[in-house]
């Protein structure tokens, strides 16, 4: 009753005014974006470059020391960590507490740093670092997917591949990271008896493939007007052709031999780092983080409808793809 005396009693105006706050409060909170996890940036920077075909040696001297000599021009970094295995550099970067805007500018710095030393003095054949802010959202998976076949082979890796690439482009994700993969490779496995016979050691035979299959940058040719950058690859596929391939021992530097006298040549697949399987059947796993800001629920609503709809096809090749883990369970019921 006091409430509607004092309707009664209020000019139009300051009901009017009201009834508006009223409204566009009510409209707001069904609008306002639920999530588990406040969007948290924790002041880190992971720098990831790929060297195709390099030793953990030769990705410290050649990616990974030059990159930590161009951080050196950016401010207000706490500390650097960093580490390098075959064929791939990590630079983790801790920046000290600053403001969101002075932090995006440090970011924009070490960007700027970044690629002018890949441009200036990296080699020719590696990878744009991958460069990313560690938050909440991406620092984390938001969904997980799991693509399920008959057999472990070359027809789930593919259509895995697709998946991923398909889901990378949904409204909100950040990055797709999968698990399982196993690729397929090329594997020679060298005779001892026969290196020795041949005059010829493990690690010749080694440094030799290495040098040879590796992408190699053979300059720049101008086609109407137009500079375009030549690039060749070193790789195959070919079993047979590997085989034949040439080898200089350093007892004999103008003998030639060939691969397949000291060695075997064989289609394979790359060591598995994971094993994954679902519900006892052969799978790929993959980790789906959202970019900063992005409605969790909606995401996450696209991604079951994509499942919804792929699997459609999926079913013909017996294959199946799962949401096996949703975070926004919790949310949509509290």
């Amino acid at each position: 009753m006091k409430f509607m005396r004092a309707l009664l009693t209020n000019s139009p105006l300051v009901n009017i005014l009201f009834g508006v706050v009223l409204v566009l409060g009510t409209l707001s909170y069904f609008q306002m974006p639920r999530e588990q996890d406040p969007e948290i940036n924790f002041n880190f920077v992971s720098i990831n470059t790929v060297l195709p075909g390099a030793t953990a040696a030769d990705v410290e001297e050649l990616v990974t020391g030059p990159l930590e000599d161009a951080l050196r021009n950016v401010q207000d970094i706490r500390f650097i960590s960093s580490s390098s295995r075959d064929n791939v550099s990590n630079i983790m970067v801790r920046f000290r507490e600053l403001s969101e805007r002075e932090f995006d500018k440090r970011v924009t710095d070490l960007r700027r740093e970044i690629q002018s030393k890949t441009n200036d003095e990296l080699p020719a054949d590696v990878e744009d670092p991958y460069i990313i802010e560690i938050t909440t959202s991406n620092g984390f998976p938001t969904a997980s997917v799991v693509l399920l076949g008959q057999a472990d082979d070359e027809r789930l890796r593919r259509q895995a591949k697709l998946v991923k690439e398909e889901i990378e482009r949904l409204k909100g994700v950040n990055r797709v990271q999968a698990f399982g993969f196993n690729e397929p490779e090329l594997q020679v496995e060298i005779d001892p008896v026969k290196l020795a016979a041949n005059g010829i050691s493990a690690a010749e035979v080694a440094d030799q493939l290495r040098e040879s299959f590796r992408d190699v940058s053979a300059g720049k040719i101008d086609v109407d007007n137009e500079a375009w950058l030549v690039r060749v690859e070193g790789k195959t596929t070919d079993p047979e052709q590997l085989a034949t391939f040439l080898l200089s021992p350093r007892a004999e530097p103008n003998g030639k031999i060939s691969l397949d006298r000291v060695a075997t040549v064989r289609r394979g697949r790359e060591e598995a780092q994971q094993a994954v399987s679902f519900r006892g059947r052969p799978a790929i796993f993959m980790s789906v983080t959202k970019v900063g800001f992005t409605n969790t629920l909606e995401l996450v609503d696209r991604i079951n409808a994509y499942v919804s709809a792929k699997n459609e096809a999926l079913a013909a090749n017996g294959m199946e793809l799962v949401l096996s883990d949703d975070q926004t369970v919790q949310t949509r019921s509290a």
